[in-house]
Parts: structure tokens; sequence; C-alpha cells
């Protein structure tokens, strides 16, 4: 007879601890990896230069000439330079080389 309000006492935390839950699991399954590709994206953005090869969000391949505040100006043939915001370069397919040191050949190397 006070069966049902006995266990009703009980019954009533359960959506909350369901709700809770799944907010913990969209968190981790769609806010933060979000969140990562985004860090990576400005990093790579910001640490653009001339002479890396990029694609923009476009599609559209280029070399890196240039770099101001907010703008890249982009080779895309020889002699045909745009201007693209930097939010629009999708990513870099190669890096510009570093100048290294220049190579020498050692006197034990023997040449054929």
């Amino acid at each position: 007879m006070h069966y049902a309000a006995a266990g009703g006492g009980a019954g009533g935390f359960t959506p909350i601890l369901m709700i809770a839950l799944l907010f913990g699991v969209m968190y981790f399954m769609m806010i933060r990896p979000q969140q990562k590709r985004r860090k990576e994206a400005e990093s790579m953005q910001s640490n653009l230069g001339p002479g890396d090869e990029v694609v923009t969000i476009g599609g559209l391949y280029g070399t890196v000439t240039g770099i101001e505040d907010d703008t890249v100006l982009i080779e895309v043939a020889p002699g045909v330079q745009t201007r693209y915001a930097r939010p629009a370069i999708a990513r870099v397919v190669t890096r510009a080389e570093l100048p290294s040191e220049p190579v020498t050949e050692d006197a034990d190397t023997v040449k054929e």
C-alpha cells in the first residue's frame, strides 16, 4: 500500500543522472574534438611562411609568397598572385625548406 511512495524517491534521481550522462558523452564525442581541430588549424595558419605550398578552402593550390597581418599572398601560377584571408587556408601541402648547412663531402667518400 505504501510501496509506490517508497520507490518513487529513487526514480526522481535517474532522469537527472541520464541527462548529465548524455551531456558528458556529447562533450567528449563532439565538442572536445572540434576544439582540438580548431586549435590545430589556428596553429597551422599562424605558422605559414613564404614558400609553403597550401590548399585553400575552395581547393585552390598555390605557394605562399607573402604574409601580412590577416592576409596571405599566394602565387597560383607563374606571375599570378592572389590574396586570401588566413582562415581560408585549409592545409599546408609541403613546408618550405629552411636554409640548412651546406653539405660537404668527406675525404673518405668513394666516388664511382
